[in-house]
């Protein structure tokens, strides 16, 4: 039966899995229906153009100091509590949106809808994690970031679409309704997401050690992981904020609107098909094929003269970005063990909440200073860097003995 098999708990796809895939669904659609329209909100209510900078970055910002905490909460408490808690964060926040008065005011919605994104992103990746049969991690969370990619394609179509028929307000109550969708599926899981016991037997003569440490909000042994993951980030976050400008400073004759509906399609497509494959091959065999394809959608974009170009540009940096993300989180699983899941996803996602922060920055930096034809040759040095810390770190990022 592959995969599947007919005892329950080494099942791939359980009615839980099956709901929690759902709430990640909403959760993904719901930020992605708004964040493309941030920018274009936020100018209508009188923002200028750092300002506007601004209020786009605010959740990724906020984000990306509370994902630690949210890992740690994750490894103590119920997930299906803490989901709730970011899923009423998220209606809050879209409600929030729709009756701003204010450029500020819209800056504070989006720091509670980092709070709110924190605490779902990572707390479903473990909740995910803890539902899976360990030698299905890597098809599983494969599965998981299929939904984030459906939802990466439908979620920006919905808001752009919805915002030219009912406008910014309206539109952003729908992101509302998407929340409350991810509520309801969040409590119909059976398993609510406790604590996986550490083995370790509490000795009642020893005082509680409440220190504060690195490890109660991040997981050292991932961080390595976490910045060659970082790598690939930086230049697929500058091409999301870059791209359109890049395309019409360069007076290229492309439909660049294509470029992000067909990777969320060929990525979707690539994990579903290689789903078997993410158990059967180790991280290094990923680091090999994802980087020489992140570098082959670098050099696409750098040679774009027309749609083939542009859209295999967008296939490949799905094989290349992409697919990385889901070898990369559930190497992080596997190296921090299963009773620490909750920190190791929220290390792996402070990776890209750094790449999200430093990809506009640099390419920012670059588009303004210099010329248009270096922008991506430069981000392509990117891989060789990735490659150098892998292999200064490879004994960190492959244990000799897991969890």
């Amino acid at each position: 039966m592959g995969t599947l098999t007919k005892n329950n708990d080494e099942r791939l796809i359980t009615r839980d899995v099956a709901l929690v895939m759902i709430a990640t669904f909403c959760f993904m659609a719901s930020n992605m229906l708004a964040t493309p329209l941030m920018a274009g909100y936020s100018e209508e209510l009188g923002a200028s153009g750092v300002l506007m900078g601004l209020v786009s970055g605010a959740m990724t910002i906020v984000a990306l100091f509370c994902r630690p905490i949210a890992g740690n909460l994750s490894d103590r408490t119920s997930k299906r509590m803490l989901v709730a808690v970011g899923s009423a964060l998220y209606l809050v926040a879209s409600v929030w949106y729709s009756i701003a008065s204010g450029p500020v005011s819209l800056i504070v919605a989006r720091m509670v809808n980092g709070v709110g994104f924190a605490c779902c992103s990572v707390c479903l990746a473990t909740w995910m994690s803890m539902l899976l049969p360990i030698r299905h991690m890597g098809a599983g969370m494969g599965l998981y970031g299929t939904m984030n990619a459906l939802a990466m394609a439908i979620g920006p179509a919905i808001g752009i679409k919805a915002q030219q028929l009912i406008g910014y307000r309206h539109t952003f109550l729908i992101s509302a309704a998407i929340a409350m969708l991810m509520v309801a599926s969040v409590l119909f899981v059976h398993d609510g997401g406790n604590p996986v016991a550490s083995g370790k037997v509490p000795n009642p003569a020893e005082p509680l050690n409440r220190r504060f440490t690195i490890r109660s909000v991040m997981e050292p042994r991932v961080v390595p992981l976490s910045l060659v993951f970082m790598l690939f980030a930086i230049p697929y976050f500058a091409t999301q904020t870059f791209l359109v400008s890049y395309v019409a400073a360069r007076h290229v004759t492309v439909e660049v609107s294509l470029f992000f509906p067909v990777y969320a399609i060929a990525l979707l497509i690539m994990r579903i098909t290689l789903r078997d494959l993410f158990d059967e091959k180790d991280f290094r065999f990923f680091m090999r094929v994802c980087s020489l394809l992140m570098l082959a959608a670098l050099l696409c974009l750098d040679f774009m003269r027309g749609d083939v170009m542009l859209l295999l540009g967008a296939i490949l940096m799905a094989g290349g970005y992409g697919v990385m993300s889901s070898v990369t989180q559930s190497q992080a699983v596997i190296i921090a063990g299963k009773a620490r899941s909750g920190i190791a996803n929220g290390t792996y996602y402070a990776g890209i909440d750094l790449g999200m922060s430093l990809g506009p920055v640099i390419g920012g930096l670059l588009y303004a200073n210099i010329p248009l034809p270096w922008f991506y040759p430069l981000f392509m040095l990117a891989m060789p860097l990735a490659w150098a810390l892998y292999l200064a770190t490879a004994n960190h990022i492959h244990p000799s003995r897991q969890e």
